[in-house]
């Protein structure tokens, strides 16, 4: 179980989503700091349920 906000977190709802590595570099998400998986949650998790 991972905490609300936590890296843990984040890489658990991206990995849901079906984000398993970086759109762009292509490496696996948990080699990435909490900011930069913070700002692939804001522009891919949360723009997809603002849209709905």
């Amino acid at each position: 179980m991972a905490y609300f906000g936590s890296k843990g977190w984040l890489v658990q709802q991206l990995k849901e989503m079906g984000i398993r590595r970086h759109p762009v570099e292509r490496r696996k998400l948990e080699t990435y700091k909490t900011s930069v998986l913070y700002g692939l949650y804001q522009k891919y998790i949360r723009k997809s349920h603002i849209a709905q």
